[in-house]
């Protein structure tokens, strides 16, 4: 059984608890559920902005805790001073030490769309996150079928949500619904957890041209995502390079800095 294996099957029982703990009509009366979301995707592709998708992780199954200290509004905060075009908050305990409190506080301290990062596999998650004050969620292509990605894509643009497909190898292409907002190359194998990071260029001319391209994963050099971006993609999907740090805001603005100077060049 792969990490990936792993951790579906705990998201299953965990999401029918959650099911019978919190029922949807009690989500639906969230003070957020009736907001109206930020388009994630409209802020990665304005042109000027640093297309760098900054994302508040505390650990993960492969390096152990990465940054347990600093506060969830200090860091968003720090992320949207530093000129991140959006967010990224894993909503994951067991595995990425996250909770749906993560996605709360920064919906509360910034005005940035957010991505519920989270293993989705039901309308109920979906629902939730919709709760929670996010403006996207994450699907894996990996974890759902063809009709499970187009039923869950549907759902929730019927509440508001964007939806990023995340993608690992070619062989997920006839997975890809049209209707998705963005598609994302995780250069992370989950199945394995090694990085390559030329993964997403590999794929790049594969991917519908329509579609915003997203790469995530991997990322460590403003050289390499300038480089990205020559190839057709808009965001980057960044997490562990800022929160391994004790200043994820000062290190996710150094990073732009550098990534607007190597761009006037």
């Amino acid at each position: 059984m792969t990490i990936l294996d792993k951790i579906i099957e705990t998201k299953k029982q965990e999401v029918a608890e959650n099911k019978a703990k919190t029922p949807v009509s009690k989500l639906e009366r969230s003070q957020y559920f009736e907001r109206k979301c930020i388009s994630f995707r409209k802020n990665i592709e304005m042109q000027g902005t640093s297309g760098i998708i900054a994302e508040y992780k505390r650990q993960s199954p492969s390096k152990g805790i990465i940054n347990n200290n600093v506060p969830v509004k200090e860091v968003a905060e720090g992320y949207f001073k530093a000129g991140a075009s959006a967010m990224s908050i894993l909503t994951d305990n067991q595995y990425f030490g996250g909770c749906n409190n993560d996605l709360l506080e920064g919906r509360s301290a910034v005005g940035l769309p957010i991505i519920r990062k989270e293993f989705i596999i039901d309308e109920y998650q979906i629902v939730e996150a919709k709760s929670i004050g996010a403006d996207a969620i994450l699907l894996i292509a990996a974890c759902l079928t063809a009709l499970e990605i187009k039923t869950l894509t549907d759902f929730a643009h019927s509440l508001g949500l964007e939806i990023l497909l995340e993608l690992h190898d070619e062989s997920e292409l006839k997975k890809v619904y049209d209707h998705a907002d963005m598609i994302g190359i995780n250069n992370r194998n989950l199945k394995n957890f090694v990085v390559d990071v030329e993964h997403a260029i590999k794929m790049a001319h594969s991917l519908p041209k329509k579609m915003t391209k997203i790469a995530e994963s991997g990322l460590d050099s403003p050289h390499t995502v300038a480089m990205l971006r020559k190839e057709g993609f808009h965001g980057f999907l960044m997490g562990e390079h800022f929160m391994k740090t004790s200043n994820p805001g000062l290190a996710c603005q150094n990073f732009i800095t550098e990534l607007r100077n190597i761009e006037k060049r």
